[in-house]
């Protein structure tokens, strides 16, 4: 009889809620709220507007960096066509006054028959012409008393000359220029070729090949 209470009294026990380190609550009480887990939520939620925010801004920057890229790229395409269509106006600005000064001299010769002071106004605009060249990055290539280059030279033929060394300019038939150092057009001259046969030099002149 003792036995049977005791079983009774422990299956009661086993049905009861386990006992806990932490209380429970009563019905109808409010569980107040830990003060440790409240603030990490909140600084959480801090970071996590702070992060936004910061995302934000990062596309904000990017779209503008974008706009910019699209407007350089516009800005360029647009640059590079003026460059080509008006590149010389510069140049042909400074020649103008040359065509001017080139109507006037003819305007004079139809109107005079002073056959000198023609000549000198056409050396002047020659010498007016030559300087607008140089000024923008024009300069003659020199040829009187040079070796033969084949840079800046193309021979047109080739002589016997007693007053000139071998492969050494004698003639220039059509003028060269550099444009800032770069070959704009190489200079035709004939090239001194020393003979070791006599003979007349006159008769020993032949068609040098074209470089």
């Amino acid at each position: 009889m003792v036995a049977k209470v005791k079983k009774d009294t422990a299956e009661a026990r086993e049905g009861l809620p386990k006992k806990t380190g932490e209380p429970h609550a009563a019905v109808g009480e409010t569980v107040a709220e830990v003060p440790g887990k409240t603030d990490k939520a909140e600084d959480l939620m801090v970071k996590l507007q702070d992060a936004e925010n910061k995302a934000a801004e990062n596309y904000d920057k990017y779209v503008r960096a974008v706009a910019e890229l699209e407007n350089y790229r516009k800005r360029a395409v647009r640059e590079k066509a003026d460059a080509i269509q008006y590149g010389n106006e510069t140049l042909l600005r400074d020649i103008l006054p040359l065509v001017d000064g080139m109507d006037r001299a003819l305007e004079h010769a139809c109107n005079s028959e002073d056959f000198e002071a023609f000549k000198k106004g056409l050396k002047l605009l020659q010498g007016q012409l030559l300087g607008c060249l140089q000024k923008h990055g024009v300069e003659m290539i020199d040829t009187a008393g040079k070796d033969f280059d084949p840079h800046v030279h193309e021979a047109m033929m080739q002589v016997e000359s007693a007053e000139h060394e071998d492969s050494q300019v004698v003639g220039e038939f059509e003028r060269g220029y550099l444009l800032n150092g770069r070959l704009l057009r190489p200079a035709k001259v004939s090239v001194c070729k020393r003979s070791s046969m006599g003979g007349d030099p006159e008769n020993n002149c032949e068609e040098a090949k074209n470089h």
